[in-house]
């Protein structure tokens, strides 16, 4: 793959990029309504949002950092997105082209005063894996195989300015009007911080596996913060596949494998009430001996109190059923507001109780199998009903606790990972046993 010598890093390079980006995605417009001429609406179409997925996708990878990170995130809400920007954006999961050896030593003597080879005994300057925020690479010392993971120069600077570009296309896209909105872009803004302070991340990575080390089949790398900066990070190299390519013909092997998945996100959401909030595949690795690696604790989300009470509330079937009740919790979560016209009220009202009784399914059941094509594909279909409501397009998107981006977030990801691992009969009553 290609190396990158130089990522822009001022608020102009980077807006030029987009600029450039912006351009090329006009073309694609112009033979959009060209096809349309020769074509059906929908096969124009779907070359409009292959092109543009293409030239949105090279442009955000030059640019690295929180602008590829909206991307990752994006890429999981499967049910917004077209499936040609799913399918490219996915890629920032774990594969874009990396920093070049040259750019790599330069990070190293800037952070530690040193060239790479200095500090191991062995430094491989060829990324083994690249995705939005840093790089991998293999290393060893003192007979130890490592990983030592690398931010991209300027990511951590650039955040802000980042948010501030993608600001109009999101409030477009999620249709959030009002004052208060801004508490959305603090919430994501906060947390792309945290994600670049690498130092905060081996507190953090150490301080889950400790808590987390009694949960079957699961495995961590150590961390080793003496090799380790603000800006880069040294731990265990873990042997094993990502997840997204593992596959088995062994049912038990998947169960196993999603049991200890989900018992590690229900121990961390109501015991620990701080969760592991990136489960993209990336993040997660099958060892040769089937069991699940976690290697990455970059985006940890503390869940308060006055939101975990309420929202779990919700879980519950007889909750749901229970129309007075419902709106209460619907107030106290901030998705309906006091200044919501009757026509608001009655629409969200509806839609939450929609998409809240299937969603919460798993949560109402002793075992529940996550390989179900049905379940997943309502969940499909009801995503795809209000991605084409005019009527909610009509509506002010502006609602909702801020603590929903990453709780959110973290489900729609787990029933994703679960469904890939094809689990069945998976033991739900750590949930019910609060």
């Amino acid at each position: 793959m290609k190396t990158i010598d130089s990522i822009p890093t001022s608020k102009i390079q980077r807006a030029s990029k987009l600029v450039t980006t912006g351009a090329k995605i006009g073309v694609n417009y112009l033979k959009y309504y060209g096809d349309k001429i020769t074509k059906t609406e929908e096969v124009a179409k779907a070359r409009l949002n292959e092109n543009n997925a293409e030239d949105i996708y090279d442009g955000l990878k030059q640019l690295k950092g929180s602008a590829l990170k909206v991307a990752q995130m994006l890429s999981m809400e499967k049910s917004i997105l077209p499936q040609a920007y799913v399918e490219k954006f996915s890629l920032s999961q774990f594969s874009v082209p990396p920093l070049s050896p040259a750019l790599v030593t330069k990070t190293f003597k800037k952070y530690f005063g040193k060239n790479p080879d200095d500090i191991y005994d062995k430094f491989d300057s060829i990324s083994v894996n690249a995705a939005s925020i840093g790089q991998v690479h293999k290393a060893e010392k003192d007979n130890k195989k490592l990983a030592v993971k690398i931010q991209y120069p300027g990511v951590a600077q650039s955040i802000a300015s980042d948010l501030s570009l993608v600001k109009p296309i999101a409030t477009k896209l999620f249709n959030i009007r009002g004052k208060d909105s801004d508490k959305y872009f603090n919430e994501v803004e906060n947390k792309l911080v945290e994600e670049t302070n690498y130092i905060l991340e081996i507190e953090q990575s150490q301080s889950i596996v400790e808590d987390c080390r009694h949960i079957p089949n699961l495995k961590f790398p150590n961390y080793y913060p003496k090799l380790s900066s603000d800006r880069i990070i040294t731990m265990d190299w873990m042997s094993g596949v990502h997840l997204s390519e593992f596959s088995t013909n062994d049912q038990e092997v998947s169960n196993t494998l999603g049991q200890a998945l989900w018992d590690f996100y229900m121990f961390q959401i109501h015991t620990l009430k701080k969760v592991h909030a990136d489960p993209h595949p990336g993040n997660f690795l099958i060892s040769p001996e089937n069991e699940l690696i976690v290697i990455d604790f970059g985006c940890m989300k503390t869940i308060p109190e006055d939101f975990y009470v309420p929202y779990f509330e919700l879980a519950k079937k007889e909750n749901i059923s229970n129309p007075k009740y419902f709106e209460k919790k619907l107030f106290e979560l901030e998705i309906l507001r006091k200044d919501d016209s009757k026509e608001e009220l009655d629409f969200f009202r509806a839609m939450f109780h929609e998409m809240l009784s299937l969603f919460t399914q798993p949560f109402n059941e002793e075992k529940f199998d996550f390989s179900d094509e049905n379940f997943f594909g309502k969940i499909s279909d009801l995503g795809a009903k209000y991605a084409k409501s005019t009527e909610l397009k009509n509506m002010n998107g502006n609602r909702g606790s801020k603590h929903f981006i990453y709780i959110n977030r973290t489900f729609f990801g787990l029933y994703n990972l679960m469904h890939d691992l094809k689990a069945k009969e998976v033991k739900i009553n750590n949930f019910k046993s609060l």
